[in-house]
């Protein structure tokens, strides 16, 4: 069966080779899940040294040369603890859409014991094109993959390397932040705390945005897997239309990234500021906007994880069952 330009090849790092072993030990969630639990140890390491803080506080107040290395250190691990977690969820996910595929090649042999040979079975005309869960298109091959998916498949371990090195650069930052705070030394000290937070949350981002185009690699690959297993079972070729929760999902996911290369930017800008209360003014509203990427980022996903559940899945087991019954 010919490939279409764009889509997701055998012996890739998203699909394993057709006689890759489905049986074999789901090695991308047993790592997937450590760095889940590194990441929790990270955030309690960061929690004790708050506890910490908050006697510092009690003992000197709040303006204490300790009190600034404190808050400096604690959040940079903190962030460091959030990026091992997501780091975490990418692993899985990988996982996932490596298995998907193996299910797509054993999908093609048992079905081809089951769906019927009719007559005029390969025929899109008159098959209807309604389905109750997506819109979809009737062809004879199964199409192309959108250009958002292509993206997806080419960019998911880039936004995943680029995320881990940015926020590994923010958790240095953040110690030579603590290490200006504890010596009273409030320029550096200043410089460095928006190096550390503009560096380290742009790297949360990407790793966000890499989680979100493993998403989109799962949507690209039901959607290419669905087409592939039509195909070579010699059936006119059901795809769905991509729907408005997923062009939502990009539409969110991008809006967040362009928010978090902002605050980025922003950052890098008040580092060359000098006078305290301008960086103060700076920080007060630099700090929201980082938090709303993330969290349009996150919105996404939800809208993604939804699309999957409750539209593609169901979409595809419907088919399967029209194909067995009917053996179209």
């Amino acid at each position: 069966m010919a490939v279409q330009g764009g889509t997701v090849r055998p012996g890739s790092l998203l699909r394993p080779l057709v006689a890759a072993d489905f049986l074999a030990k789901a090695t991308h969630a047993q790592i997937g899940i450590a760095l889940a639990a590194i990441g929790i140890m990270v955030g309690m390491v960061s929690f004790i040294g708050s506890i910490v803080n908050a006697a510092n506080i009690a003992d000197d107040g709040a303006g204490g040369t300790t009190v600034a290395a404190y808050n400096a250190w604690t959040f940079g691990i903190s962030t460091a603890g959030l990026a091992f977690t997501k780091l975490g969820i990418a692993l899985i996910l990988w996982g996932i859409v490596r298995l998907l595929w193996i299910r797509v090649e054993s999908t093609k042999v048992g079905l081809a014991k089951l769906v019927p040979n009719v007559d005029g079975k390969g025929d899109p005309a008159g098959l209807s094109g309604t389905n109750r869960y997506l819109s979809v298109t009737v062809t004879r091959t199964a199409p192309d993959a959108y250009p958002v998916h292509k993206m997806a498949f080419k960019l998911w371990s880039p936004m995943l390397v680029m995320g881990a090195m940015l926020v590994t650069a923010g958790v240095v930052f953040s110690l030579i932040e603590a290490a200006a705070g504890a010596d009273g030394n409030t320029a550096d000290f200043l410089t460095y705390s928006a190096l550390a937070q503009g560096t380290e949350f742009f790297g949360e981002a990407l790793l966000l945005a890499g989680i979100s185009l493993l998403l989109g690699s799962i949507l690209g690959s039901l959607r290419q897997g669905g087409g592939e297993v039509q195909q070579f079972l010699g059936l006119a070729v059901k795809t769905p239309i991509m729907p408005g929760t997923a062009k939502l999902f990009v539409a969110l996911m991008a809006i967040g990234l362009m928010g978090a290369m902002l605050q980025f930017v922003l950052y890098l800008f008040v580092a060359g500021e000098d006078n305290p209360a301008t960086i103060s003014a700076w920080f007060a509203w630099l700090g929201p906007l980082r938090e709303a990427s993330l969290g349009l980022m996150l919105s996404g996903i939800v809208l993604a994880l939804a699309t999957i559940g409750t539209k593609v899945l169901p979409f595809q087991f419907l088919r399967i069952q029209e194909m067995i019954r009917n053996g179209k």
